[in-house]
């Protein structure tokens, strides 16, 4: 008989409303089942942590979005990494690096073959020779797909087009700017703070940036692009999406990634209020999710490994330590006190 287990999830205590707090959590020991027949049991050793969270923090998630999350309950969908621990998968063996969505916990019992955040992150085994694992929860997993995706498929982007992208020191963000510049591209990137500004371009290499803090985001993208953008990749939604849309060339596109200005105010926010320039201009304003491409994971992931082996790409970390830590990673997060991917470090 295998020795009794348990480990510690984080559970969602309280649906917040407006700012997320620390509060709103609790960490709980729970007791680990063992693996069923076509399941593993995994010890997860790093979990992520993502702008998008914040909306399944309500008893209702958007429509047509991942499920809200629900109270004192392991919150499902959350993409993590770990080492098998117990197997009774075919394919999969004990000491295996794998990715699945049962994260913000110490151990998972997992399904193999079954779909998760639409096939995002169904159970896998990594090549950690190719890179770290924690590289699969940001430019080699969904972060990557999503950047990648956004800008050649929602974007079509093309030869010669300039390319704002907004919170481009986020994880998403960082990444697809770079994906632009690595094209070819003239790339401009925005974020909210002098010291991000100065990675975007000290480290990424981006041809312009600005910090929307200093003033009117349409006066600061105008000052980075006189002649205006084709392309804007969005993050943030709001202001910086009305300031886009002044600023786009007739034809111009608009991957509309995220709208993190949103996520934390108490009353619905207006949309712009020049959105007539979408018709005046034939702009073309596409919604997109990068699990929609969950099938394409493989082709995006052999390009952006070459680039990180060339050190074309650059990636950043903010990491946490500790499971109990993953409420304060959000709250900074969300506060816009990180760089890159934010991550926690399990074990």
């Amino acid at each position: 008989m295998a020795e009794a287990r348990s480990g510690r999830q984080v559970q969602l205590d309280s649906y917040p409303r407006g700012e997320v707090r620390l509060e709103d959590f609790r960490v709980v020991e729970v007791e680990v089942d063992e693996p069923g027949p076509g399941e593993v049991l995994v010890r997860n050793t790093w979990t992520s942590v993502d702008p998008a969270l914040r909306l399944r923090f309500a008893p209702d998630a958007p429509p047509g979005y991942f499920p809200a999350f629900p109270l004192h309950a392991a919150m499902d969908g959350i993409v993590t990494v770990g080492e098998v621990v117990a197997s009774r998968a075919e394919g999969f063996g004990v000491g295996d690096t794998v990715w699945h969505a049962a994260g913000w916990r110490d151990y998972a019992v997992v399904a193999a073959g079954v779909p998760a955040l639409n096939g995002l992150a169904t159970l896998r085994r990594l090549d950690t020779e190719l890179a770290p694992p924690q590289a699969y929860l940001g430019p080699l997993g969904g972060m990557g797909l999503t950047a990648y995706m956004g800008l050649f498929e929602a974007a079509e982007l093309g030869e010669g087009d300039v390319v704002w992208v907004s919170a481009a020191a986020g994880a998403v963000g960082s990444l697809a700017a770079q994906f632009a510049r690595i094209n070819g591209n003239r790339v401009i990137g925005s974020a909210g703070s002098a010291e991000k500004v100065a990675f975007l371009l000290d480290e990424l290499g981006l041809d312009a940036a600005f910090d929307y803090r200093a003033g009117s985001v349409a006066e600061l993208l105008e000052a980075a692009a006189p002649e205006g953008i084709d392309v804007y990749f969005d993050n943030v939604g709001g202001d910086h999406l009305e300031a886009a849309l002044g600023a786009l060339r007739p034809g111009g596109r608009v991957a509309l990634c995220g709208a993190i200005s949103d996520y934390e105010t108490v009353e619905p926010s207006p949309g712009p209020s020049n959105l007539f320039q979408a018709t005046a201009n034939q702009l073309t304003l596409r919604g997109f999710r990068g699990s929609a491409y969950a099938g394409r994971i493989e082709e995006v992931q052999e390009r952006v490994a070459g680039w990180l082996a060339s050190g074309e790409l650059l990636y950043r970390e903010s990491v946490t330590e500790g499971l109990e830590n993953a409420p304060r990673a959000l709250v900074e997060m969300l506060a816009g006190r990180s760089i890159g991917k934010s991550l926690v470090q399990i074990a």
